[in-house]
């Protein structure tokens, strides 16, 4: 379980509060007592075997007990990506914290669906993905940005790998520090044309049939992944 607690190092013996919604989980969700063991982790000091040591309805805390695992930074890559129906969207941060994403960058193109994101919402999910996957850091979701923007300010010796439908090219060595999905129906012909004169793009293939956006997220994170050896 992930525990933000701000500001505290985890400590054999530190007993640690539980947020509202992660105490009503551990008592009615998985019916768990005082008493109980469980796994916690805070995304800075390592995953921590603790016992449940208050659980009412809306607070609880745990005290830690040993450190299990040492806090080692997954190694991925960060992506960036048009936001699309709140489903795809969610479905995208999902799928990208199981696959190693380190940092969500979305931004806004000539297509892009909506303008709007729940960022609070958008971090539950990657705390819970972070769980299910055991990973033991939380990607950083970072504020919706407009793609001219993003390419003006990115640097030139940090390679930007892009998906590019309909688009013959491809970098010979598929490898990057990033990744770039565009929206549903693709980026526009003005946007290609940036993107390919921009020196730290590397156009990846991702076969030859055209993906939904969210598909394709995760199709070019495991070709990425792939080609780093994991």
């Amino acid at each position: 379980m992930y525990l933000s607690a701000e500001g505290e190092t985890f400590t054999q013996g530190c007993e640690i509060s539980l947020a509202p919604g992660q105490a009503h989980y551990l008592g009615n969700v998985m019916r768990h007592s005082v008493g109980d063991a469980v796994r916690v982790f805070n995304g800075r000091d390592g995953e921590w075997s603790a016992r449940i040591h208050t659980l009412r309805k809306d607070r609880g805390s745990v005290v830690l007990r040993n450190l299990e695992r040492p806090q080692c930074a997954t190694q991925g890559v960060e992506l960036l990506f048009a936001p699309l129906k709140r489903d795809a969207t969610e479905l995208v941060i999902r799928m990208g914290t199981e696959l190693g994403v380190t940092s969500f960058r979305p931004v806004v193109t000539e297509r892009t669906n909506t303008h709007r994101l729940n960022a609070d919402r958008l971090l539950l999910i990657a705390e819970e993905a972070a769980e299910q996957c055991e990973r033991l850091d939380v990607p950083h979701i970072q504020p919706l940005s407009p793609l001219r923007q993003v390419l003006a300010e990115w640097p030139e010796g940090r390679a930007l790998c892009v998906a590019l439908e309909r688009q013959q090219e491809e970098t010979r060595t598929v490898s990057g520090e990033a990744l770039l999905i565009g929206p549903e129906g693709g980026f526009s012909e003005a946007e290609v044309a940036l993107l390919k004169r921009h020196p730290a793009v590397r156009s990846i293939s991702l076969g030859s049939l055209i993906l939904k956006a969210e598909t394709a997220v995760c199709a070019g994170l495991v070709r990425l992944a792939v080609a780093r050896g994991f």
